[in-house]
């Protein structure tokens, strides 16, 4: 069986190097390419499949300075029947994880797990198989099983909005949608976070861990 063919993206030189040394202490995984962005992580692989030189597993992380982000690349790989993108990141929140999920991503690991579990998530990814950090999986499952009323996928990603201090209109445009919409989705917001403006929302949704400090 040949090795697993992985292509790192991360914006930290340290980091990937840490990450490449550790990958080849594995047996059955090869580091191929690294990339600093998202953008550059889409030029190779599209290098690579010119030349057919396939890619088996791209290990993605979510921010990447001024680059293409993790989200955004994830989709765009996706969408262009790329390989299996597995989310490596420092950030567990639920806006993350969801636009994670949403995007297309295999997978969703932490960067403190331990060495075998990310072998073992590369692994599952190369397979087609989804892999979430222990962690992870407890935040989805808090939020199918919690009795509290959650915020849906969408009120999730306005609020990620509205905490970069956008004005209603600014999140319209961003969203596709109509200020009346974005309104509405406020007034839901605050029902379920049990406050009354944007100030206490952003941070009752911080402190639940639903978007970022």
């Amino acid at each position: 069986m040949s090795d697993i063919r992985v292509l790192l993206a991360d914006d930290h030189p340290v980091v990937r190097a840490g990450l490449r040394a550790m990958l080849a202490g594995f047996e059955g995984i090869d580091v191929v390419a690294e990339a600093a962005d998202g953008t550059e992580a889409l030029e190779i692989l599209h290098r690579r499949e010119a030349l057919g030189e396939t890619v088996d597993v791209v290990l993605m992380d979510l921010q990447m300075g001024e680059g293409m982000d993790g989200v955004t690349a994830t989709r765009k790989i996706r969408e262009a029947g790329g390989p299996p993108v597995l989310i490596l990141t420092t950030y567990d929140t639920d806006a993350d994880i969801v636009a994670a999920v949403e995007a297309g991503a295999s997978g969703y690991m932490l960067k403190d797990a331990e060495p075998a579990k990310i072998q073992q998530a590369v692994h599952s990814a190369a397979a087609g198989q989804t892999a979430l950090a222990p962690e992870v999986a407890a935040r989805l499952m808090g939020r199918i099983q919690n009795p509290e009323p959650n915020l849906s996928n969408r009120e999730i990603q306005l609020m990620g909005l509205l905490a970069k201090g956008m004005s209603n209109r600014t999140i319209a445009k961003e969203l596709f949608i109509s200020e009346a919409t974005v309104k509405t989705h406020l007034v839901h917001i605050y029902d379920k976070l049990g406050v009354d403006n944007r100030t206490a929302a952003i941070s009752a949704a911080r402190q639940r861990r639903i978007i970022r400090d």
